[in-house]
């Protein structure tokens, strides 16, 4: 199959604050995904990439972004694509971007807040109904930030799965403690997931199934790309 004719992505990773060092590891892993399960991966940190029109991707994914990433024009772009039906997904920092602009809070469900140090912890797995989280079990063990949010997204999203604050120190949300969900906002189909610090996390063959499962969600179960394996 030619590659043209495979549906694409666009994995944006600009940073206008923190930037996180296992972000090429990161673009790796979808490039790999996509070699392996049918779809093409633009990455870039290019803004003007959404001035330019987005209808020819079955996702967007906000990869650790930081900081104001997007111009006016831009944020035209992305909110034109949504309206379209479009896909989006955003994973780690990117709940750190647009902080001046309500519409991408309110598309992502939730903004950063605090994170405590770097640590091994526990992901309680709420919905086993979703191929971002099919494949996993009860729990999770994990390493990750565990960020705290400004706001508990539950009653406006679809939770998958939560952080056991039990199993870490420093959590901030208490019992209920969302970090990853999905949900729809102003006609695209959304996925977060608020794990992904670590350039070891990329290569972690669970860790890369859930980001593929979030990929079908938003956008290439919509586009002929098979499912994974």
């Amino acid at each position: 199959m030619a590659s043209r004719s495979l549906p694409k992505i666009l994995v944006f990773t600009r940073t206008t604050a923190y930037r996180h060092d296992s972000i090429p590891d990161a673009v790796t892993a979808f490039r790999e995904l996509g070699a392996g399960h049918g779809f093409a991966v633009d990455a870039t940190e290019a803004p003007d990439v959404f001035e330019s029109g987005l209808a020819g991707y079955a996702a967007v994914v906000f990869l650790s972004t930081s900081g104001e990433v997007l111009t006016r024009a831009g944020r035209t772009g992305l909110r034109a694509y949504c309206a379209a039906g479009g896909g989006f997904m955003g994973v780690h920092a990117a709940a750190c971007t647009e902080y001046d602009w309500p519409f991408y809070g309110e598309l992502l469900g939730a903004r950063f807040d605090r994170h405590p140090a770097l640590q091994p912890g526990t992901v309680i797995v709420e919905d086993h109904g979703h191929p971002a989280t099919a494949h996993l079990g009860a729990t999770w063990e994990f390493t990750d930030e565990w960020y705290d949010f400004r706001a508990n997204p539950r009653a406006s999203v679809r939770v998958l799965a939560s952080a056991d604050e039990s199993s870490y120190e420093g959590g901030g949300m208490g019992a209920d403690h969302p970090l990853v969900w999905a949900h729809e906002h102003a006609g695209a189909r959304v996925f977060y997931t608020a794990l992904g610090h670590t350039r070891e996390a990329y290569r972690d063959p669970a860790f890369r199934a859930h980001l593929l499962g979030g990929l079908r969600h938003v956008g290439l179960s919509h586009h002929g790309a098979p499912a994974p394996q």
